[in-house]
């Protein structure tokens, strides 16, 4: 599991953090992935691109998971 430290602000962005990560290439790559119903917020599918993620929240995509602090 990775964990991804919040700085400036309390949340980030979902299809930002796909971006920051380097688990897509583009925003428009992760609107697609996230649209298709392939990225899990804490269990679920997810499939607001912009939901705001926050300190505690988990990520699941592609056999990889981000958990934000």
């Amino acid at each position: 599991m990775t964990e991804f430290q919040l700085s400036e602000k309390d949340f980030i962005p979902l299809d930002k953090l796909l971006k920051i990560t380097n688990l897509v290439q583009s925003g428009g790559e992760a609107h697609q992935f996230i649209d298709a119903g392939e990225v899990l917020v804490n269990g679920h599918t997810e499939l607001r691109r912009r939901m705001k993620l926050r300190t505690g929240d988990v990520v699941e995509f592609r056999g990889e998971t981000i958990r934000i602090v």
